[in-house]
């Protein structure tokens, strides 16, 4: 008998990275994962990596978005254990996706080809579950619930997660590369090919070279961007980048008394038809996009700013023609756009393996922090049975 039929219905214990303050390494404890209620599917991880946006949270002290203690992770790849009620389409054993960006495949931004904005659940950050609200799956070695992450968690052997944020994908993909599918790459080729469908002979600026910046950088070169202009303060970037078709580097720090738009203006005569701001910083965003054209330059923001600040642009710039938007996942819905970048993976379309710099086991997770603040990491993968 395998180990879900005999789990299936019950609690499971299993290990975790849980966060218990602000800023403090995590700490792998032993808890309690609750069998998934209707609409819900408990999965247990295979791996996972560590982004920005976990960092974000793991520095965040207060506000009601800073909760303890708490599983982060939210870019992982992992097999269903068990389903509960009025689940369809998934089953003990698939391989699946968990995504934070939901896809409800009901509400009429859903259904409409127009966004991937789901009305019925986007809006809501804030609970731990998405059709139960505070009420959480997780509880730790004293009986006390620990807190979701944007509704996937997968610093944890098991994690439960509503189908809304679950996409089953082929077997035939490595698992390490799949991981990366469910947040960086898949934010940043969407951002390419849907959001600015950049066309071929366009010079294009990216701010940013880390998982996000980089599958950016492969979206374009596969659409035929005749020069890539990569923007970063680590020179180490730079050689990464010429492997995703980067052409041309910029080090802020090398720019002089010149801004880096002004820089960026030189290299492209009027500046570049297409310009990514992936770090999230309101000044770096106002840098892209003063980088553009006038006419027809279209700068897309897939950084989150790190502390809610506002932008200010030009109002004559913008009557001149420049465009400026936002993108979340990179415009793609979910359940109808990872299973075509895991087909196009296959097909050898995709240059993913060298955004994995590192690999750790789960009880070296701490490691993983340390490599992305010191710039030496695009993307760790952190496996659970390693």
């Amino acid at each position: 008998m395998d180990k879900a039929s005999i789990t299936e219905g019950k609690p499971i214990r299993c290990k975790a990275a849980i966060l218990r303050k602000a800023g403090e390494p995590l700490v792998i404890e032993e808890i309690q994962v609750d069998p998934p209620q209707a609409y819900e599917v408990r999965i247990k991880i295979l791996c996972t990596s560590l982004c920005h946006t976990d960092v974000t949270f793991w520095k965040l002290d207060s506000g009601p978005l800073a909760r303890f203690p708490r599983i982060l992770g939210h870019e992982a790849v992992g097999v269903v254990e068990s389903i509960g009620e009025k689940v369809d389409g998934f089953k003990q054993g698939d391989v699946v996706l968990p995504v934070f960006h939901p896809q409800c495949e009901e509400c009429k931004e859903c259904i409409s080809p127009k966004s991937n904005w789901c009305t019925k659940y986007t809006n809501d950050y804030l609970s731990n579950t998405r059709r139960y609200g505070m009420t959480s799956r997780f509880k730790d070695s004293r009986g006390e619930d620990i807190h979701h992450f944007i509704f996937v968690s997968s610093f944890t052997e098991y994690t439960v997660v509503d189908i809304a944020h679950l996409v089953k994908i082929s077997p035939e993909i490595p698992v390490d590369i799949a991981a990366l599918l469910s947040c960086s790459v898949a934010t940043g080729l969407g951002a390419a090919w849907k959001v600015a469908d950049v066309e071929e002979g366009s010079t294009v600026v990216i701010f940013g070279l880390g998982a996000v910046g980089l599958a950016v950088a492969e979206g374009v070169r596969l659409l035929g961007a005749a020069k890539i202009i990569g923007v970063d303060l680590n020179p180490a970037k730079f050689e990464i980048g010429k492997r995703f078709g980067i052409t041309d580097f910029v080090n802020p720090a090398l720019c002089g008394e010149k801004t880096i738009s002004e820089v960026i203006r030189e290299m492209t005569d009027v500046g570049a038809d297409y310009s990514f701001e992936c770090i999230g910083l309101a000044s770096l965003m106002e840098e892209a996009f003063k980088s553009t054209r006038p006419g027809s330059g279209k700068t897309i923001v897939l950084g989150m700013e790190q502390k809610a600040l506002p932008i200010s642009l030009g109002s004559y710039d913008l009557l001149r023609g420049r465009t400026v938007c936002g993108t979340l996942f990179g415009g793609l819905k979910p359940k109808l756009d990872i299973p075509i970048l895991v087909d196009r993976y296959l097909k050898k379309e995709l240059n993913l393996e060298d955004l994995i710099t590192h690999e750790l086991s789960f009880e070296e997770i701490n490691k993983a922090f340390h490599l992305l603040a010191e710039g030496n990491s695009i993307r760790c993968i952190i496996w659970m049975d390693k």
